[in-house]
C-alpha cells in the first residue's frame, strides 16, 4: 500500500511544482508595479472617485425641486438622451438617485474600463516591447507572473475605486443597495475589459496594437449600446449585445438586478483564462497575430523626415479616422429622429442644443462633440512622439542630417494635416447620414454640416498648440495635461449647459468658444484667438525642443 501511495505523490509533485513555478515572482513584480505606478494609479483612482462624488451630488444642485427633476428626466427618456447615457430606467418616476444611475453611472464605467485597458497593456505587452520583460524573465520569474501581477494591480485599484464610488452614493443619501450595485457594476466592467486586454496583449505585437484592439472593443460596445438604448426605453435586444449594456441593465434604484453582472464576470473570467492559455502559445516578445512583412526595399519617402513621420503616425490616426467617420455617419442618421421628436422634446434641451431649429441644433452640437474626440486623436499622436523620444528612436532619427526642428516640425505637419482631414471626413459623414435619412430635402443640409465640422478646426488645433508647447518645455506633463483638457472639454460640452458652472471656469473650455454653425452665425474673433494659441504653442514647442535634452524621462 505504501509503494503506490509514494508513487502517486511522486506523480503529483512535479505537476504542483510546475504550477507554482509559472507564478513564481508574482509578489515581487506586483511590488515593482505598485512602486512604479504609485502616482499614476492613485491619480486614476482619485479621478474616478471625484467623478463619482461630483455626479452623485451634482444632481441635487442641477434640479433643486421635484418639478425641475421631472423636467430634466425627460431629457434621458427621449431617444437622443437614451442614445447618449443609457436605457432610461426610472425616468418615468424620477428620483435623484435614479437620475444619477441613469444619467451618469455610464461615464464612471467607461473611466474604469479605460484604466483597466491602459494598465494591463502597460505592464504586459509594453514591457515586452521595451525589452524589459525578457530581462525580468531571466530571473526566477514564472511565465504567468507578469500578467498575474498586472491583473492583481488593475483589479485591486478597480475595487478601491468602486468602493469609493459606493461611498459617494451613500454620502448623497442614496439607497445603499442601489449604490452598491452601481459600484459593483463598475468593478465588473473593469474585470471584463482587464480580461479582454489580457487577450489582446497576446494577439498584438505592439502595445499600441493591443490598446487599439481593447479600445476598439470598448468603442464598439458603446456604439452598440447607443443603438440598442435609443430604440426603446429599457433598451432593445441590441443593448444586450454590449458589455456596457449589461452593466446598465442592472437598473440600480429601479429593478436592482444583480444577475446581468454574471455576464460581465463570466466573460471576464473566460477572457483571463484565454489570456493565460494564449500566452503559452507564443514566445516572449512575439505575438499570435503576425506582423505584416515589410517591403524588400524601403520606399523613397522613408528617406525624408515627413515620410518617416507619416509612417510613425499613420496607424493610430487611421484608426481614429475610421472610428470617427462611422460615428459621424451614425450621429447624422439620427437627424430625422430629432426632427420627428422636436415638438415633444423638453424645453431644457435648448440648454444643450443651440438655436431654434432643434434638428440643426442637434447636428451642430454633435459637430462640437466630435471635435473633442478629434482633438483626442491629436493628443494621442503627440503621445506617440513622446514615446519615440523615450524609446530612443527619435535620437536615432536625428543622428542623420536632420535637425531637431525639422524632425518635430515634420511630425507636427503630418499630425495637423491628418486632423484637418479627419475633421472634414466627420463633417462629410454627418452630412451623408443626415441627407440619407431626412425624408424631405436632406441634400440641402449636406454642405452646412460639412462646414460645421471643418469650422471646429481652430479649437482642435489650439489643443495641439498647448500640448506641443508643453512637449517642448515640460515633456513629462505634456500628454497628461492634454488628456485633462480633453476630459474637461468633453464634460463641459456634454453637461455644461445643464450645470451652474461659473463663467470663469466655463471660459477654460477650449471647445466652448466657437459658434455652433449652422444654427449660429460664424464669429471670427474666437477663430482668430484660437488660431493664435495654436501657432504660438507650436512656436514655443519648437523652441523648447531645440533647447532641451533629447530622451529626457
Amino acid at each position: 500500500m505504501s509503494a503506490p501511495a509514494l508513487s502517486s505523490e511522486a506523480r503529483r509533485a512535479p505537476s504542483t511544482a510546475s504550477e507554482q513555478a509559472t507564478f513564481a515572482g508574482t509578489g515581487t513584480l506586483l511590488g515593482f508595479m505598485l512602486r512604479r505606478d504609485r502616482i499614476r494609479t492613485t491619480a486614476w483612482v482619485l479621478g474616478i472617485t471625484l467623478a463619482g462624488f461630483y455626479f452623485a451630488h451634482a444632481v441635487s444642485v442641477v434640479a433643486e425641486t421635484e418639478e425641475d427633476l421631472v423636467s430634466l428626466a425627460s431629457l434621458y427618456a427621449d431617444p437622443v438622451g437614451r442614445m447618449m447615457v443609457g436605457p432610461g430606467f426610472g425616468m418615468d418616476a424620477p428620483t435623484y438617485e435614479r437620475f444619477y444611475a441613469s444619467g451618469y453611472a455610464l461615464f464612471i464605467y467607461v473611466l474604469i474600463a479605460l484604466f483597466s485597458i491602459f494598465t494591463v497593456v502597460r505592464h504586459s505587452r509594453a514591457e515586452e516591447q521595451a525589452g524589459r520583460a525578457e530581462l525580468v524573465r531571466a530571473n526566477v520569474v514564472g511565465r504567468h507572473a507578469t500578467l498575474t501581477a498586472a491583473l492583481i494591480l488593475t483589479l485591486t485599484a478597480n475595487a478601491l475605486a468602486a468602493g469609493l464610488v459606493l461611498v459617494a452614493g451613500v454620502s448623497a443619501d442614496y439607497d445603499a443597495a442601489g449604490s452598491t450595485l452601481v459600484a459593483a457594476s463598475g468593478l465588473a466592467v473593469g474585470l471584463f475589459f482587464a480580461g479582454a486586454t489580457a487577450v489582446t496583449a497576446q494577439l498584438s505585437e505592439s502595445s499600441r496594437g493591443a490598446s487599439a484592439l481593447a479600445g476598439g472593443l470598448l468603442a464598439v460596445a458603446y456604439l452598440v449600446r447607443m443603438g440598442g438604448d435609443a430604440a426603446e426605453v429599457g433598451g432593445s435586444g441590441l443593448s444586450w449585445a454590449s458589455p456596457l449594456g449589461w452593466s446598465q441593465q442592472t437598473a440600480p434604484f429601479v429593478l436592482d438586478r444583480w444577475w446581468p453582472l454574471l455576464l460581465l464576470i463570466g466573460s471576464g473570467a473566460v477572457f483571463i483564462a484565454a489570456g493565460y492559455w494564449l500566452s503559452t502559445k507564443r514566445d516572449i516578445d512575439a505575438s499570435l497575430l503576425p506582423g505584416r512583412l515589410g517591403r524588400a526595399e524601403a520606399k523613397p519617402s522613408l528617406g525624408t523626415p515627413a515620410g518617416m513621420a507619416f509612417r510613425t503616425l499613420k496607424g493610430g490616426l487611421r484608426g481614429w479616422g475610421i472610428a470617427l467617420l462611422l460615428a459621424g455617419l451614425m450621429f447624422g442618421s439620427y437627424a430625422q429622429t430629432i426632427l420627428d421628436a422636436a415638438d415633444s422634446l423638453p424645453p431644457e434641451i435648448s440648454q444643450i442644443f443651440a438655436g431654434e431649429d432643434m434638428m440643426l441644433g442637434y447636428l451642430a452640437y454633435m459637430a462640437v462633440f466630435m471635435a473633442v474626440f478629434i482633438a483626442a486623436a491629436g493628443v494621442s499622436g503627440l503621445g506617440q512622439l513622446r514615446g519615440e523620444e523615450t524609446k530612443g528612436r527619435a535620437e536615432y532619427g536625428m543622428s542623420a542630417p536632420v535637425s531637431r526642428l525639422r524632425w518635430l516640425g515634420s511630425h507636427l505637419l503630418v499630425l495637423v494635416v491628418s486632423l484637418l482631414l479627419i475633421l472634414c471626413l466627420v463633417g462629410l459623414g454627418m452630412g451623408v447620414g443626415a441627407a440619407a435619412t431626412l425624408e424631405q430635402d436632406g441634400g440641402q443640409y449636406f454642405g452646412q454640416l460639412f462646414l460645421a465640422g471643418a469650422l471646429q478646426a481652430p479649437a482642435v488645433l489650439a489643443v495641439i498648440g498647448i500640448v506641443t508647447a508643453l512637449f517642448g518645455w515640460l515633456p513629462r506633463a505634456a500628454t497628461a495635461v492634454g488628456w485633462v483638457i480633453i476630459g474637461f472639454g468633453g464634460v463641459m460640452t456634454a453637461f455644461g449647459g445643464l450645470l451652474d458652472i461659473p463663467d470663469a471656469l466655463a471660459e477654460l473650455n477650449v471647445f466652448g468658444h466657437l459658434a455652433e454653425y449652422p444654427v449660429q452665425d460664424i464669429e471670427w474673433t474666437p477663430i482668430l484667438w484660437l488660431s493664435l494659441i495654436c501657432m504660438a504653442g507650436i512656436v514655443l514647442g519648437l523652441i523648447g525642443f531645440h533647447r532641451r535634452e533629447i530622451n529626457r524621462v
